[in-house]
């Protein structure tokens, strides 16, 4: 499932989840049921994993600062 967001000229922005591909381009409000725009949105990118996030974040700061090794691991 995809969430693709709806702007209504009343009652303003909210959400639908639907199947990849399968929104149309207008779609009844949820409030005043009257017909909405589909808009183009930043994907939600909050909802990653910590874990991977942690990783993302240790593999963008080794482009510019790389751990530097001082011995030999045991």
């Amino acid at each position: 499932m995809a969430t693709y967001e709806y702007d209504c000229p009343r009652c303003g922005r909210f959400e639908t989840h639907q199947v990849i591909g399968t929104a149309p381009a207008s779609h009844a409000c949820p409030d005043c049921h009257r017909s909405t725009r589909r808009v183009f949105s930043a994907p939600h990118l909050t909802s990653v994993p910590a874990p991977l996030r942690a990783a993302l974040d240790r593999a963008e700061r080794s482009r510019s600062e790389p751990d530097v090794v001082t011995e030999v691991p045991s």
